[in-house]
């Protein structure tokens, strides 16, 4: 199709959001941002909002916001501006209207006062003949008088566009040369009886008027190019001048089914409470129906421009991992500096009540932090890994408490209460060197067996940072208190 070589690429993602952006709007508003960087292009960010019952302004707000916090910026739309504006298509209902209007005036569309019972009567009688349902083109030769007819009962007609005879052929850059029949598209609606435009027109519209050289989506979506070509055509557009199409490949959940609440988290803001780094999530979704070239799976965004090319998406289904996402994620986390960690981990720490932000509990986080970054592989692992630190009462679960019920942890946390007590130096080092000397040379006792108790002990859980560093943040004053106590 379109030579794009003579133009200046210009994405475009559009969005409808009728709830929070999810896996696949991601992926699609990351390959569009990525190929328009890669190409020096633009990318467009517009709102499909012609619904508003279910788009709502918290919903595009929300969008904007979970852009941005990804770090996928636009250079035309909500709240940057254009000269192709506006970006909301709620505001471009005139533009429509004017288009649809044309249509009718050259022929390419027509009035259709067909009923819904009576479409989906003739879409029955189609059916039990075995033929493609479809519009059967009832209204496209209407009289005056059967217009009048119509006028007369009170019918509000729809805006139908006309398919011509023959076939689509485009090629699609991912799939190549993709053909449908026309007799498989039927006259299909432009605009409602209320004169609310339908998807087809809008985006098509929109993506001429704005200039869109290339339209990066999901696969889902193939079966309406047909007639969104035909939009172009009407509005005479030269061949040569289309919007070149690119489909990316479903997004599979681990059943093999099409990724849905069912079978995986798609909800972005889930993933973001969940502790889940942005770059961390770019990366991943890169991975999803692209490759790098190489075995690579570490990326960073500005390499992700750097290597974003179209020919290397992926024709067949992407299968999300959660597991492969956490792995990212941790890797991504051991690399921020301490500065970045604690700004990161702060959110999570206080709104699980953990801190509340004082000087002195960020002098512990900053020496507690260090610890914990080779263990975690979310940021919300944080709060359950330090509250120890910063609580002067434990709270024991039932698992616990019958871990330091038995006569040999008891023996365990008593001798190491004796030890501990003429330590003078209460570094990790040298709590190490007691422990170990008392627990496992004197009472030999394996080393799951000898610390694990004092780890319960001292932190309330099986699980914390490494028991002996904990204990010289916690200080010897609390860790004797502690072990007392599991003592009595």
């Amino acid at each position: 199709m379109a030579n794009s070589s003579t133009r200046e690429v210009r994405t475009r993602f559009a969005p409808s959001p009728t709830g929070d952006l999810h896996v696949g709007n991601i992926r699609t508003a990351l390959f569009a941002w990525a190929y328009a960087r890669h190409c020096s292009g633009k990318l467009i960010f517009r709102v499909e909002d012609t619904d508003r019952e279910r788009v709502t302004d918290e919903y595009i707000a929300r969008a904007i916001e979970t852009l941005k916090w990804l770090g996928i910026d636009w250079d035309e739309g909500p709240e940057v501006g254009g000269e192709h504006g506006p970006y909301l298509q709620s505001q471009r209902l005139d533009v429509y209207k004017h288009w649809a209007d044309i249509f009718i005036k050259n022929g390419d569309a027509y009035h259709c006062y067909c009923s819904t019972e009576e479409l989906e009567k003739r879409r029955d009688k189609q059916r039990e003949l075995n033929q493609a349902p479809g519009y059967d083109g009832k209204c496209r030769e209407l009289t005056s008088g059967e217009i009048e007819a119509f006028i007369g009962q009170g019918r509000a007609p729809v805006v139908r566009m006309r398919m011509p005879d023959g076939e689509t052929t485009f090629n699609d850059l991912i799939r190549g040369e993709v053909s449908f029949e026309h007799k498989y598209v039927p006259d299909f609606v432009l605009m409602r009886a209320d004169g609310s435009p339908l998807y087809t027109l809008a985006v098509a519209v929109d993506d001429v008027l704005m200039k869109i050289t290339h339209v990066l989506r999901g696969e889902d979506l193939l079966s309406s190019t047909p007639r969104q070509i035909r939009v172009y055509q009407a509005m005479g557009v030269k061949t040569d001048e289309f919007p070149i199409f690119a489909h990316l490949p479903f997004v599979m959940g681990q059943d093999n089914a099409k990724l849905s609440k069912r079978n995986g988290e798609v909800s972005i803001a889930w993933y973001r409470e969940s502790g889940f780094l942005p770059e961390a999530i770019c990366n991943y979704l890169a991975l999803l129906g692209w490759s790098p070239g190489d075995d690579r799976e570490d990326i960073s965004m500005s390499e992700l421009v750097e290597l974003f090319v179209l020919e290397r998406v992926n024709s067949s289904p992407a299968r999300f991992d959660m597991k492969k996402l956490e792995a990212i994620n941790g890797e991504k986390i051991r690399k921020l500096t301490l500065d970045d960690f604690l700004s990161r981990a702060l959110p999570f720490l206080l709104k699980d009540g953990v801190v509340s932000g004082k000087d002195e509990e960020l002098t512990v986080l900053r020496q507690a932090l260090p610890i914990i970054q080779e263990r975690i592989a979310r940021m919300n692992e944080v709060s359950a890994m330090l509250k120890f630190l910063f609580t002067d009462e434990l709270f024991f679960d039932q698992e616990a408490s019958a871990a330091l019920s038995n006569e040999q942890a008891k023996a365990v946390i008593a001798k190491s209460l004796e030890v501990l007590q003429g330590v003078d130096d209460w570094s990790h080092g040298a709590i190490e060197a007691k422990l170990r000397e008392a627990l496992i040379d004197q009472m030999a006792l394996k080393p799951r067996l000898a610390f694990s108790p004092v780890r319960i002990a001292v932190t309330g859980s099986h699980i914390s940072p490494p028991l002996f560093e904990s204990m010289e943040l916690l200080g010897k004053q609390r860790c004797i208190s502690r072990l007392k106590a599991a003592v009595s």
